[in-house]
Protein backbone atom coordinates (compact mmCIF):
# COMPACT_ATOMS: atom_id res chain seq x y z
CA UNK A 1 0.00 0.00 0.00
CA UNK A 2 3.23 2.68 -0.04
CA UNK A 3 1.99 5.63 -1.32
CA UNK A 4 3.62 6.75 -4.80
CA UNK A 5 3.14 10.26 -5.27
CA UNK A 6 1.54 11.75 -8.85
CA UNK A 7 4.01 13.20 -10.78
CA UNK A 8 1.55 16.47 -11.32
CA UNK A 9 1.81 16.87 -8.05
CA UNK A 10 5.61 16.79 -8.09
CA UNK A 11 6.03 19.15 -10.61
CA UNK A 12 4.44 22.57 -9.60
CA UNK A 13 5.87 22.23 -6.45
CA UNK A 14 9.47 22.03 -7.95
CA UNK A 15 8.42 24.87 -10.28
CA UNK A 16 6.98 27.26 -7.28
CA UNK A 17 10.36 26.92 -6.09
CA UNK A 18 12.27 27.38 -8.63
CA UNK A 19 9.69 30.14 -10.56
CA UNK A 20 9.25 32.11 -7.70
CA UNK A 21 13.15 34.00 -8.66
CA UNK A 22 14.77 33.35 -5.47
CA UNK A 23 18.53 33.86 -5.80
CA UNK A 24 20.04 32.01 -3.19
CA UNK A 25 23.29 33.23 -2.12
CA UNK A 26 25.15 30.63 -0.19
CA UNK A 27 24.57 32.75 3.19
CA UNK A 28 20.52 31.31 2.96
CA UNK A 29 19.74 28.53 4.17
CA UNK A 30 16.64 26.84 2.79
CA UNK A 31 14.47 24.81 5.10
CA UNK A 32 11.89 22.22 4.50
CA UNK A 33 8.57 22.15 6.61
CA UNK A 34 5.59 20.11 6.39
CA UNK A 35 3.48 22.02 6.73
CA UNK A 36 2.49 25.88 7.14
CA UNK A 37 3.06 27.28 10.63
CA UNK A 38 -0.48 28.91 11.81
CA UNK A 39 -0.24 32.09 13.66
CA UNK A 40 3.61 33.29 14.55
CA UNK A 41 2.55 34.35 17.96
CA UNK A 42 3.57 32.25 21.01
CA UNK A 43 1.01 33.05 22.97
CA UNK A 44 -1.60 31.30 20.44
CA UNK A 45 0.49 28.76 18.44
CA UNK A 46 0.05 25.45 18.01
CA UNK A 47 2.13 23.62 15.33
CA UNK A 48 5.36 21.68 15.52
CA UNK A 49 5.89 23.67 12.12
CA UNK A 50 5.86 26.88 13.62
CA UNK A 51 8.31 26.36 16.96
CA UNK A 52 11.13 25.62 13.82
CA UNK A 53 10.61 29.34 13.06
CA UNK A 54 10.19 30.47 16.56
CA UNK A 55 13.57 28.49 17.62
CA UNK A 56 15.44 30.72 14.71
CA UNK A 57 13.55 34.05 15.50
CA UNK A 58 13.02 34.32 19.19
CA UNK A 59 14.87 33.33 22.69
CA UNK A 60 13.33 31.44 25.42
CA UNK A 61 13.98 32.28 29.02
CA UNK A 62 15.45 28.84 29.37
CA UNK A 63 16.10 25.94 26.76
CA UNK A 64 17.39 22.21 26.57
CA UNK A 65 20.71 20.60 25.30
CA UNK A 66 20.76 17.55 23.12
CA UNK A 67 20.02 15.59 26.43
CA UNK A 68 17.27 17.15 27.38
CA UNK A 69 18.45 18.88 29.96
CA UNK A 70 17.71 22.94 30.83
CA UNK A 71 20.11 25.12 29.96
CA UNK A 72 20.62 28.89 30.33
CA UNK A 73 18.57 31.08 27.90
CA UNK A 74 17.48 34.80 28.44
CA UNK A 75 17.74 33.31 32.16
CA UNK A 76 21.68 32.46 33.37
CA UNK A 77 20.16 30.79 36.14
CA UNK A 78 18.08 30.48 38.68
CA UNK A 79 16.73 28.90 42.11
CA UNK A 80 13.76 27.91 44.07
CA UNK A 81 12.58 28.73 47.17
CA UNK A 82 12.63 25.66 49.18
CA UNK A 83 9.39 24.82 49.23
CA UNK A 84 9.27 24.85 45.96
CA UNK A 85 6.38 27.93 45.23
CA UNK A 86 9.38 30.57 44.28
CA UNK A 87 10.88 30.64 41.29
CA UNK A 88 13.85 33.36 40.98
CA UNK A 89 15.87 33.67 37.64
CA UNK A 90 18.37 36.18 36.97
CA UNK A 91 18.28 37.34 33.68
CA UNK A 92 20.67 38.12 30.45
CA UNK A 93 22.28 41.56 30.30
CA UNK A 94 22.82 43.46 27.16
CA UNK A 95 20.20 41.74 25.01
CA UNK A 96 17.90 44.10 22.56
CA UNK A 97 15.09 43.26 21.04
CA UNK A 98 15.00 43.57 16.97
CA UNK A 99 13.44 46.84 17.06
CA UNK A 100 16.04 48.19 19.35
CA UNK A 101 13.82 47.94 22.59
CA UNK A 102 15.98 46.40 25.37
CA UNK A 103 15.45 43.39 27.18
CA UNK A 104 14.83 43.38 31.06
CA UNK A 105 12.65 41.82 34.00
CA UNK A 106 9.44 43.82 32.98
CA UNK A 107 9.87 42.20 29.46
CA UNK A 108 9.40 38.75 31.25
CA UNK A 109 6.36 40.17 33.74
CA UNK A 110 5.01 41.68 30.44
CA UNK A 111 4.96 38.52 28.35
CA UNK A 112 3.98 36.02 30.83
CA UNK A 113 1.09 38.21 31.81
CA UNK A 114 -0.04 38.28 28.59
CA UNK A 115 0.18 34.32 28.32
CA UNK A 116 -1.98 34.22 31.68
CA UNK A 117 -4.58 36.71 30.61
CA UNK A 118 -4.64 36.68 26.82
CA UNK A 119 -8.10 35.91 25.19
CA UNK A 120 -7.60 32.53 23.52
CA UNK A 121 -4.13 31.88 24.80
CA UNK A 122 -2.75 28.59 24.54
CA UNK A 123 0.00 28.76 27.44
CA UNK A 124 -2.67 29.24 29.87
CA UNK A 125 -2.49 25.73 31.32
CA UNK A 126 0.85 25.66 30.87
CA UNK A 127 1.47 28.21 33.11
CA UNK A 128 -1.77 27.94 35.35
CA UNK A 129 0.80 27.39 38.73
CA UNK A 130 1.82 30.97 38.35
CA UNK A 131 -0.05 33.60 40.73
CA UNK A 132 1.99 36.82 39.86
CA UNK A 133 5.90 38.02 38.61
CA UNK A 134 7.43 40.78 40.28
CA UNK A 135 10.60 42.14 39.08
CA UNK A 136 12.65 42.94 41.79
CA UNK A 137 15.58 44.90 40.57
CA UNK A 138 16.37 45.54 36.18
CA UNK A 139 17.53 42.22 35.68
CA UNK A 140 15.85 39.65 38.11
CA UNK A 141 12.11 38.18 38.01
CA UNK A 142 10.48 36.34 40.63
CA UNK A 143 7.45 34.11 39.90
CA UNK A 144 5.62 33.16 42.22
CA UNK A 145 3.70 30.14 42.34
CA UNK A 146 0.38 29.00 43.90
CA UNK A 147 1.99 25.57 44.25
CA UNK A 148 5.01 24.05 43.49
CA UNK A 149 5.09 22.84 40.00
CA UNK A 150 8.18 20.74 38.70
CA UNK A 151 6.80 21.05 35.11
CA UNK A 152 7.18 24.74 35.08
CA UNK A 153 10.74 25.16 34.25
CA UNK A 154 10.75 22.76 31.02
CA UNK A 155 7.56 24.48 29.68
CA UNK A 156 9.42 28.07 29.58
CA UNK A 157 12.28 26.11 27.16
CA UNK A 158 9.02 26.52 24.72
CA UNK A 159 6.39 29.03 23.74
CA UNK A 160 5.22 29.87 27.20
CA UNK A 161 9.05 31.16 27.81
CA UNK A 162 9.02 32.71 24.69
CA UNK A 163 9.81 36.55 25.37
CA UNK A 164 8.62 39.47 22.85
CA UNK A 165 9.35 42.86 22.67
CA UNK A 166 6.81 44.32 24.61
CA UNK A 167 6.48 47.72 22.95
CA UNK A 168 5.97 46.12 19.55
CA UNK A 169 3.59 43.42 20.59
CA UNK A 170 1.21 45.89 22.64
CA UNK A 171 0.36 47.35 19.29
CA UNK A 172 -1.12 44.69 18.49
CA UNK A 173 -1.10 42.09 15.11
CA UNK A 174 1.83 40.06 16.64
CA UNK A 175 1.57 36.83 13.75
CA UNK A 176 1.90 39.49 11.19
CA UNK A 177 5.24 40.60 11.75
CA UNK A 178 6.72 39.12 15.39
CA UNK A 179 9.78 40.92 17.09
CA UNK A 180 11.68 38.80 19.43
CA UNK A 181 15.45 39.04 20.15
CA UNK A 182 16.74 35.96 18.50
CA UNK A 183 19.53 35.38 16.32
CA UNK A 184 17.17 35.83 12.88
CA UNK A 185 14.44 38.49 12.42
CA UNK A 186 11.46 38.61 10.63
CA UNK A 187 11.13 39.62 7.12
CA UNK A 188 8.20 38.52 4.93
CA UNK A 189 5.37 35.62 5.21
CA UNK A 190 3.66 34.31 2.12
CA UNK A 191 0.83 31.30 3.64
CA UNK A 192 1.49 28.11 2.27
CA UNK A 193 5.08 29.50 0.53
CA UNK A 194 7.80 30.80 2.59
CA UNK A 195 8.48 32.84 5.72
CA UNK A 196 11.80 34.70 5.37
CA UNK A 197 14.27 35.80 8.23
CA UNK A 198 17.02 37.94 7.86
CA UNK A 199 20.75 38.04 10.32
CA UNK A 200 19.69 40.20 13.42
CA UNK A 201 23.45 42.05 13.78
CA UNK A 202 22.43 42.73 17.04
CA UNK A 203 22.22 39.87 18.41
CA UNK A 204 24.41 39.28 21.51
CA UNK A 205 25.91 35.45 20.26
CA UNK A 206 26.21 36.38 16.37
CA UNK A 207 29.23 34.96 15.82
CA UNK A 208 27.51 31.83 16.30
CA UNK A 209 25.18 31.92 13.33
CA UNK A 210 26.03 32.27 9.76
CA UNK A 211 23.29 32.56 7.60
CA UNK A 212 22.35 35.71 6.04
CA UNK A 213 19.11 34.91 5.30
CA UNK A 214 17.04 31.82 6.66
CA UNK A 215 13.93 30.69 4.51
CA UNK A 216 11.18 28.11 5.52
CA UNK A 217 9.67 26.41 2.65
CA UNK A 218 6.54 24.26 3.83
CA UNK A 219 5.81 21.43 1.59
CA UNK A 220 3.23 18.73 3.18
CA UNK A 221 4.60 15.88 0.30
CA UNK A 222 6.93 14.31 1.63
CA UNK A 223 8.25 12.85 -1.37
CA UNK A 224 8.10 16.61 -3.13
CA UNK A 225 9.90 18.02 -0.52
CA UNK A 226 12.63 14.82 -1.17
CA UNK A 227 12.72 16.08 -4.61
CA UNK A 228 13.45 19.06 -4.12
CA UNK A 229 16.19 18.13 -1.51
CA UNK A 230 17.54 16.00 -4.53
CA UNK A 231 17.44 19.07 -6.83
CA UNK A 232 18.87 21.57 -4.55
CA UNK A 233 16.35 23.62 -4.07
CA UNK A 234 16.46 22.56 -0.44
CA UNK A 235 19.50 22.36 2.16
CA UNK A 236 17.52 20.45 4.83
CA UNK A 237 14.17 19.54 5.33
CA UNK A 238 12.21 17.82 8.73
CA UNK A 239 10.10 14.71 8.36
CA UNK A 240 11.94 12.36 5.75
CA UNK A 241 9.46 9.78 5.67
CA UNK A 242 10.71 6.32 6.39
CA UNK A 243 10.14 5.10 3.14
CA UNK A 244 12.38 7.38 1.65
CA UNK A 245 15.46 7.01 4.06
CA UNK A 246 16.83 4.36 1.89
CA UNK A 247 17.00 6.61 -1.01
CA UNK A 248 18.23 9.60 1.23
CA UNK A 249 21.38 6.84 1.78
CA UNK A 250 21.84 5.88 -1.69
CA UNK A 251 22.27 9.60 -3.04
CA UNK A 252 25.78 11.00 -2.40
CA UNK A 253 25.02 14.17 -2.47
CA UNK A 254 22.81 13.89 0.64
CA UNK A 255 23.23 12.66 4.24
CA UNK A 256 20.66 11.29 6.76
CA UNK A 257 20.33 12.54 10.62
CA UNK A 258 17.32 10.60 13.00
CA UNK A 259 16.90 10.11 16.60
CA UNK A 260 14.11 8.63 18.82
CA UNK A 261 11.79 11.30 19.06
CA UNK A 262 9.17 12.28 22.00
CA UNK A 263 6.14 12.87 19.78
CA UNK A 264 2.87 11.08 19.06
CA UNK A 265 0.20 10.76 16.70
CA UNK A 266 -3.61 10.35 17.75
CA UNK A 267 -7.03 10.43 17.22
CA UNK A 268 -8.46 13.09 19.05
CA UNK A 269 -12.38 12.61 20.02
CA UNK A 270 -14.59 15.09 19.82
CA UNK A 271 -16.47 14.42 24.09
CA UNK A 272 -17.91 17.20 24.92
CA UNK A 273 -16.65 20.65 22.69
CA UNK A 274 -20.11 21.78 21.76
CA UNK A 275 -23.66 20.50 20.86
CA UNK A 276 -23.07 20.23 17.26
CA UNK A 277 -20.46 16.93 16.71
CA UNK A 278 -21.27 15.35 20.12
CA UNK A 279 -24.45 13.58 19.84
CA UNK A 280 -22.77 10.51 19.01
CA UNK A 281 -22.15 7.10 20.48
CA UNK A 282 -18.80 8.04 19.77
CA UNK A 283 -18.96 10.79 22.14
CA UNK A 284 -21.22 9.55 24.41
CA UNK A 285 -20.19 5.61 25.33
CA UNK A 286 -16.37 4.58 26.34
CA UNK A 287 -17.23 1.09 24.98
CA UNK A 288 -17.64 2.68 21.18
CA UNK A 289 -14.55 4.71 21.71
CA UNK A 290 -12.63 1.47 23.13
CA UNK A 291 -14.03 -0.89 20.06
CA UNK A 292 -12.77 1.73 17.65
CA UNK A 293 -9.10 1.02 19.31
CA UNK A 294 -9.26 -2.48 19.70
CA UNK A 295 -10.44 -2.52 15.82
CA UNK A 296 -6.79 -1.25 14.86
CA UNK A 297 -3.84 -2.95 14.62
CA UNK A 298 -1.03 -0.89 15.60
CA UNK A 299 1.76 -3.15 14.32
CA UNK A 300 0.66 -3.53 10.93
CA UNK A 301 0.09 0.19 10.98
CA UNK A 302 3.43 0.87 11.06
CA UNK A 303 4.79 -1.68 9.12
CA UNK A 304 2.55 -0.75 6.32
CA UNK A 305 2.82 2.68 6.08
CA UNK A 306 6.25 3.35 8.20
CA UNK A 307 8.58 -0.01 6.83
CA UNK A 308 8.84 -0.55 10.79
CA UNK A 309 10.27 2.14 12.07
CA UNK A 310 7.75 3.58 14.04
CA UNK A 311 6.64 2.57 17.55
CA UNK A 312 2.96 1.65 18.13
CA UNK A 313 1.58 3.60 20.67
CA UNK A 314 -1.11 3.44 23.95
CA UNK A 315 -0.12 6.46 26.07
CA UNK A 316 1.63 10.22 25.30
CA UNK A 317 5.20 9.12 26.89
CA UNK A 318 7.77 7.77 24.20
CA UNK A 319 9.82 5.02 24.56
CA UNK A 320 12.25 7.57 25.19
CA UNK A 321 10.81 9.16 28.16
CA UNK A 322 12.30 7.72 31.62
CA UNK A 323 8.18 8.73 32.26
CA UNK A 324 7.27 6.02 29.37
CA UNK A 325 4.27 3.68 31.50
CA UNK A 326 5.22 -0.53 30.87
CA UNK A 327 1.72 -1.24 29.80
CA UNK A 328 1.59 -3.23 26.75
CA UNK A 329 -0.28 -1.87 23.47
CA UNK A 330 -3.27 -3.77 23.23
CA UNK A 331 -3.71 -6.15 20.46
CA UNK A 332 -6.33 -5.96 17.19
CA UNK A 333 -9.30 -7.87 18.35
CA UNK A 334 -12.37 -7.46 16.15
CA UNK A 335 -14.66 -9.99 17.98
CA UNK A 336 -14.18 -8.02 21.22
CA UNK A 337 -14.54 -4.46 19.40
CA UNK A 338 -17.82 -5.91 17.48
CA UNK A 339 -19.31 -7.28 21.09
CA UNK A 340 -18.62 -4.03 22.54
CA UNK A 341 -20.49 -2.23 19.83
CA UNK A 342 -23.59 -4.07 20.43
CA UNK A 343 -23.09 -3.61 24.19
CA UNK A 344 -23.46 0.22 23.37
CA UNK A 345 -26.50 -0.41 21.64
CA UNK A 346 -24.71 0.41 18.12
CA UNK A 347 -26.21 -0.58 15.54
CA UNK A 348 -23.40 -1.17 12.59
CA UNK A 349 -22.08 0.24 10.37
CA UNK A 350 -21.48 3.08 12.57
CA UNK A 351 -20.68 6.29 10.25
CA UNK A 352 -17.71 8.66 11.96
CA UNK A 353 -16.83 11.54 10.56
CA UNK A 354 -13.02 11.66 10.48
CA UNK A 355 -11.12 14.83 9.86
CA UNK A 356 -7.22 14.00 8.44
CA UNK A 357 -4.31 16.25 7.39
CA UNK A 358 -4.29 16.63 3.50
CA UNK A 359 -0.51 15.30 2.94
CA UNK A 360 -0.18 11.93 1.43
CA UNK A 361 1.45 10.22 5.06
CA UNK A 362 -2.03 11.14 6.52
CA UNK A 363 -4.03 9.82 3.94
CA UNK A 364 -2.25 7.15 3.99
CA UNK A 365 -2.17 6.11 7.77
CA UNK A 366 -6.22 7.27 7.90
CA UNK A 367 -7.34 5.02 4.66
CA UNK A 368 -5.36 2.01 6.16
CA UNK A 369 -7.63 3.31 9.81
CA UNK A 370 -10.71 3.08 7.02
CA UNK A 371 -9.92 -0.27 5.85
CA UNK A 372 -9.32 -1.86 9.30
CA UNK A 373 -12.03 -0.58 11.32
CA UNK A 374 -14.83 -1.27 9.03
CA UNK A 375 -13.92 -4.89 9.51
CA UNK A 376 -15.53 -4.53 12.98
CA UNK A 377 -18.63 -2.45 11.29
CA UNK A 378 -16.80 1.00 11.79
CA UNK A 379 -17.27 3.14 8.53
CA UNK A 380 -14.70 6.34 8.60
CA UNK A 381 -15.72 9.26 6.20
CA UNK A 382 -12.14 10.84 5.45
CA UNK A 383 -12.97 14.78 5.48
CA UNK A 384 -9.32 16.42 3.96
CA UNK A 385 -8.11 19.77 5.18
CA UNK A 386 -5.02 21.36 5.41
CA UNK A 387 -3.01 21.16 8.92
CA UNK A 388 -3.39 24.45 10.46
CA UNK A 389 -7.25 24.60 9.43
CA UNK A 390 -7.43 21.37 10.83
CA UNK A 391 -6.08 22.52 14.53
CA UNK A 392 -8.50 25.16 14.38
CA UNK A 393 -11.50 23.23 13.73
CA UNK A 394 -10.31 20.78 16.44
CA UNK A 395 -10.22 24.18 18.49
CA UNK A 396 -13.25 25.05 17.87
CA UNK A 397 -15.21 21.99 18.22
CA UNK A 398 -16.17 21.36 14.46
CA UNK A 399 -15.25 17.83 14.43
CA UNK A 400 -15.75 14.42 15.61
CA UNK A 401 -13.04 12.56 14.93
CA UNK A 402 -9.87 14.05 14.17
CA UNK A 403 -6.12 13.06 13.35
CA UNK A 404 -3.03 15.24 15.02
CA UNK A 405 0.31 14.81 16.61
CA UNK A 406 1.72 16.33 19.49
CA UNK A 407 6.21 17.33 18.89
CA UNK A 408 6.64 15.93 21.85
CA UNK A 409 8.13 17.70 25.13
CA UNK A 410 10.86 16.76 27.63
CA UNK A 411 8.93 17.14 31.11
CA UNK A 412 6.05 14.62 30.67
CA UNK A 413 3.46 17.43 31.87
CA UNK A 414 3.57 18.73 28.39
CA UNK A 415 2.83 16.13 26.99
CA UNK A 416 0.18 15.25 28.74
CA UNK A 417 -1.63 18.11 31.00
CA UNK A 418 -2.77 20.54 28.40
CA UNK A 419 -4.71 17.32 26.19
CA UNK A 420 -6.51 15.61 28.89
CA UNK A 421 -6.58 17.86 32.03
CA UNK A 422 -10.37 19.30 32.28
CA UNK A 423 -8.53 23.02 31.62
CA UNK A 424 -6.26 21.88 29.40
CA UNK A 425 -5.65 24.73 27.18
CA UNK A 426 -5.05 21.86 23.60
CA UNK A 427 -7.67 19.70 25.15
CA UNK A 428 -10.56 20.00 22.16
CA UNK A 429 -12.35 16.70 22.94
CA UNK A 430 -13.55 18.71 26.20
CA UNK A 431 -12.92 15.15 28.14
CA UNK A 432 -12.96 15.60 31.91
CA UNK A 433 -12.20 13.20 34.34
CA UNK A 434 -11.98 14.79 38.04
CA UNK A 435 -9.43 11.79 38.98
CA UNK A 436 -7.36 11.97 36.00
CA UNK A 437 -7.34 15.71 36.99
CA UNK A 438 -6.72 15.13 40.38
CA UNK A 439 -3.28 13.18 39.37
CA UNK A 440 -2.65 15.59 36.91
CA UNK A 441 -1.60 17.99 39.39
CA UNK A 442 -0.12 15.59 41.67
CA UNK A 443 2.49 14.76 39.52
CA UNK A 444 2.92 18.79 39.23
CA UNK A 445 3.41 19.37 43.04
CA UNK A 446 6.91 16.57 43.15
CA UNK A 447 10.13 16.35 41.73
CA UNK A 448 10.08 13.00 42.84
CA UNK A 449 10.47 10.46 39.37
CA UNK A 450 9.01 7.38 40.90
CA UNK A 451 6.60 9.02 42.31
CA UNK A 452 5.91 10.48 39.15
CA UNK A 453 5.72 8.40 37.20
CA UNK A 454 3.77 6.04 39.22
CA UNK A 455 0.77 8.82 39.27
CA UNK A 456 1.24 8.83 35.04
CA UNK A 457 1.07 5.61 34.54
CA UNK A 458 -2.31 5.59 36.72
CA UNK A 459 -3.44 8.23 34.21
CA UNK A 460 -2.05 5.90 31.50
CA UNK A 461 -4.23 3.56 32.64
CA UNK A 462 -7.71 5.44 33.10
CA UNK A 463 -6.99 7.08 29.19
CA UNK A 464 -7.10 3.31 28.22
CA UNK A 465 -10.61 2.75 29.43
CA UNK A 466 -12.31 6.40 28.88
CA UNK A 467 -10.32 6.31 25.24
CA UNK A 468 -10.53 10.29 25.26
CA UNK A 469 -7.24 10.14 22.61
CA UNK A 470 -6.33 6.71 20.48
CA UNK A 471 -2.49 7.13 20.34
CA UNK A 472 -1.37 5.31 17.26
CA UNK A 473 2.62 5.63 17.44
CA UNK A 474 5.40 7.45 18.30
CA UNK A 475 7.75 9.18 15.59
CA UNK A 476 11.40 9.71 14.82
CA UNK A 477 12.74 12.64 13.84
CA UNK A 478 14.21 12.17 10.50
CA UNK A 479 16.33 14.80 8.86
CA UNK A 480 17.43 15.00 5.21
CA UNK A 481 20.18 17.56 4.11
CA UNK A 482 22.48 18.20 1.76
CA UNK A 483 26.07 17.28 1.99
CA UNK A 484 27.34 20.67 2.25
CA UNK A 485 25.38 21.02 5.15
CA UNK A 486 27.86 20.55 8.32
CA UNK A 487 27.26 21.12 12.57
CA UNK A 488 23.52 19.91 12.38
CA UNK A 489 22.93 17.86 16.06
CA UNK A 490 19.04 16.25 15.81
CA UNK A 491 17.65 16.98 19.23
CA UNK A 492 14.97 14.28 20.28
CA UNK A 493 12.50 17.51 20.50
CA UNK A 494 12.38 17.23 16.61
CA UNK A 495 14.08 20.87 16.29
CA UNK A 496 15.65 22.45 13.38
CA UNK A 497 18.94 24.60 15.72
CA UNK A 498 20.83 26.73 13.59
CA UNK A 499 23.46 27.40 16.06
CA UNK A 500 26.88 26.18 14.45
CA UNK A 501 25.23 25.12 11.37
CA UNK A 502 27.86 26.11 8.42
CA UNK A 503 26.67 25.65 4.72
CA UNK A 504 30.11 25.00 2.66
CA UNK A 505 31.07 25.67 -0.65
Amino acid sequence: MRYAPRLTACIPALMLLTSAGLAHAESTLRVGLGSDPDMLDPATARTYYGRFVFSAMCERLVDVDQHLKIVPGLAKDWSYSEDGKTLTMNLREGVIFHDGEKFDAQSVKYNIERYLTLPGSLRKSELSSVESVDVTAPYTVVFHLKTADAALLMQLTDRAGTILAPAATAKGNVAAHPVCSGPYEFVSRVQQDRIVLKRFDNYWNKGAYHFDKVVFLPIPDASVRLANLRAGDLDITEGIAASDTATVKADSNLQLASTTGLGYMGLTINIANGTANTNTPLAKDARVRQALSLAIDRDALNQVVFQGQYTPANQAFSPASPYHADIPVPKRDIEKAKALLAQAGVKTPLTIDFLVANNPTSQQVAQVLQAMVSEAGINLNLQMTEYATLLDRQQRGEFKMSMSGWSGRPDPDGNIFSFIHTQGGLNDGKYSNPQVDQWLQEARLTSDVEKRKALYKQVVEQENIDDPLLYLYFEPRIFGMSKKVSGFVPYADGLIRLRGLTLNK
